[in-house]
């Protein structure tokens, strides 16, 4: 008894005991409308993002008990219509700490709210590069990454490979459209380029007609050594695989894809993060649910080390070289303090499998290789964190 009494001992007597402290934060999630799609096969949770803040609550929660730490968070919907920056302005009247999924548009608004300055705003579903370049701003953070980050790796892997004759089929969605330009920087980043490339505009039914016309659409490609698809609203790309002319690789929105986040993840302790998350939502964890638990996580662990819950302080902690955050993905995560961007690996993945985790060896950068995947700080317009 008295050897378990010193274990206990040594590790929570050493704990520097503080005044009691409760943190209070918002989840905004905006709906907006979603586009058509060819298949419902894969619908988008109604708690998407939202289950990923509640699991980071919880381990927050967990952690805090121990330390005289509260945690609270609520949740706000607005729906298709309303008017996201009022519904931002009533939160922010009662905290400053926010956790969004809306447009980038919305989140720069909301950043730009006088009730806003000071305040710490994480963004959970925009991957837009601008965010993080020329529209950054001082209160805005990005957990999820940007699709730069993405792209990046995935040449990455292009590179190591020695696939160098690329193609590319582009959607006509705006969010295909942003990720087939992310596709082309990145590509002119590792020295590679684009042999052809095509806009998918098809209106027929590809789950009747897909063996047919997806071979001819393709047969003018030629040969090649991968096909990259930007189809980020997942239309058309599940029937490309396997019905292309040349049977080659598939990657970039379908086949081998650069996520954040996977249920494939299952090394550096993912595991128990999966099961704990799926224990309590009866589902799978998405990037956006990742984005959204490291967002809540990044408050915690800034209140457990400073033991404080002023903006401020939080603010200047997470961008300083003190702050990691354990993130189940192999090394500590640590945020960009030029954009607000948060460093992560990203996960190589197939439906069944986790393939690589990009950066990838041999791709070494003169501080962070975290830092060759997206926008590197001489690469950045951002002022805002100046």
């Amino acid at each position: 008894m008295r050897q378990l009494l010193a274990v206990f001992c040594a590790l929570w007597c050493a704990v520097p005991a503080g005044a009691d402290v409760t943190l209070s934060a918002h989840y905004l999630h905006v709906e907006v409308p979603l586009p058509p799609t060819l298949s419902n096969l894969d619908p988008i949770p109604e708690d998407n993002g939202l289950a990923g803040a509640l699991t980071g609550l919880k381990d927050n929660q967990t952690t805090g008990r121990f330390l005289g730490q509260e945690y609270e968070l609520s949740q706000t919907y607005v729906p298709e219509g309303d008017d996201p920056i009022a519904a931002a302005k009533a939160l922010l009247a009662t905290s400053p700490y926010l956790i969004i999924s809306a447009p980038a548009e919305v989140q720069t608004a909301i950043a730009d709210l006088p009730e806003a300055q000071g305040a710490l705003i994480f963004n959970t579903s925009s991957g837009d590069i601008t965010l993080r370049d020329a529209d950054c701003r001082a209160n805005l953070f990005h957990t999820l990454p940007s699709d730069a980050m993405r792209t990046d790796a995935l040449a990455q892997v292009f590179v190591q490979k020695r696939w160098t004759d690329l193609v590319m089929i582009t959607g006509t969605h705006p969010q295909d459209v942003a990720y087939a330009q992310a596709v082309r920087q990145s590509l002119v980043k590792f020295g590679l380029d684009l042999a052809g490339e095509k806009e998918w505009a098809f209106d027929a039914d590809m789950r009747r007609n897909a063996s047919q016309e997806v071979p001819l659409f393709t047969q003018d490609f030629g040969d090649y050594d991968a096909m990259i698809l930007a189809d980020e609203v997942h239309d058309f790309g599940r029937y490309v695989l396997y019905n292309t002319w040349e049977a080659r690789p598939v990657t970039g929105s379908e086949g081998l894809s650069a996520v954040a986040w996977s249920p494939v993840i299952e090394q550096w302790g993912a595991a128990q993060l999966q099961s704990r998350f799926e224990k309590a939502h009866n589902r799978q964890m998405t990037s956006q649910d990742y984005a959204a638990w490291a967002a809540m996580r990044t408050l915690g662990e800034a209140v457990t080390r400073t033991n404080a819950v002023d903006p401020e302080t939080l603010r200047a902690y997470i961008l300083s070289d003190a702050f990691e955050l354990a993130g189940f993905k192999g090394r500590p995560l640590t945020y960009r303090a030029w954009n607000g961007q948060l460093r992560q690996p990203i996960a190589i993945v197939h439906p069944r499998a986790l393939v690589a985790q990009a950066p990838l060896d041999g791709f070494l950068h003169q501080v962070n290789e975290l830092d060759s995947l997206g926008l590197d700080q001489p690469e950045s317009t951002c002022e805002a964190f100046q």
